[in-house]
């Protein structure tokens, strides 16, 4: 049985119990302990990404049937997502997330599909993921995007980068300082993600 802790929100204690439940019906594939963290925090409400992960009905029954062949879903969670919103913003860094994609599972698609919607939450994008920790999101970064996550040489917060190597390819300068150690808000980059 689910106990809620406070409105809205489910216990961390439901949110393992159903982590759980997922992994024991896991089709043994990359991603399949990140893609059951994701879900169940989706599945009780937390984080920011839509209906179906982020993903089109059918991305996201394939997710399913893959990861977890003998999972249902709760009536009404495999709705379609809404018409997406900021879709150029969108584009750009799914194209720059399947740019990167390692090529060692199919599975990375769906991942930087995933990693898009969620940039559109306003918390950090672990949070926004649903996923349990920063930690969690580095392994994702550095299994489905090794290169790209590389490149994030000094730990900058991981949404914030994504944005910084759009802006780098477009050769926009958003900072108003001339390197990041000199700064005044270099923690607002660098800094713990709570």
């Amino acid at each position: 049985m689910l106990v809620a802790t406070s409105p809205g929100r489910l216990s961390a204690d439901a949110r393992t119990k159903l982590h759980g439940l997922l992994l024991a019906q896991a089709g043994g594939f990359a991603n399949d302990d990140l893609f059951a963290r994701m879900l169940a925090s989706h599945l009780l409400g937390m984080g920011a990404l839509p209906h179906g992960l982020g993903l089109v009905q059918a991305d996201f029954a394939a997710l399913l049937a893959r990861h977890f062949p003998r999972y249902r879903l709760p009536a009404g969670m495999d709705e379609e997502m809404a018409e997406a919103s900021r879709q150029t913003e969108r584009e750009d860094l799914r194209m720059l997330l399947e740019e990167y994609c390692a090529g060692r599972d199919e599975s990375e698609h769906w991942v930087a599909k995933i990693v898009t919607a969620a940039c559109m939450g306003g918390d950090h994008l672990w949070q926004d993921l649903g996923l349990w920790s920063r930690v969690d999101l580095s392994l994702l970064m550095t299994q489905n995007f090794p290169a790209l996550a590389a490149r994030n040489t000094r730990d900058m917060k991981w949404k914030k980068f994504l944005y910084k190597q759009l802006c780098d390819r477009e050769e926009v300068q958003v900072c108003r300082s001339p390197s990041c150690e000199v700064c005044a808000d270099y923690t607002g980059c660098f800094g713990p993600e709570d």
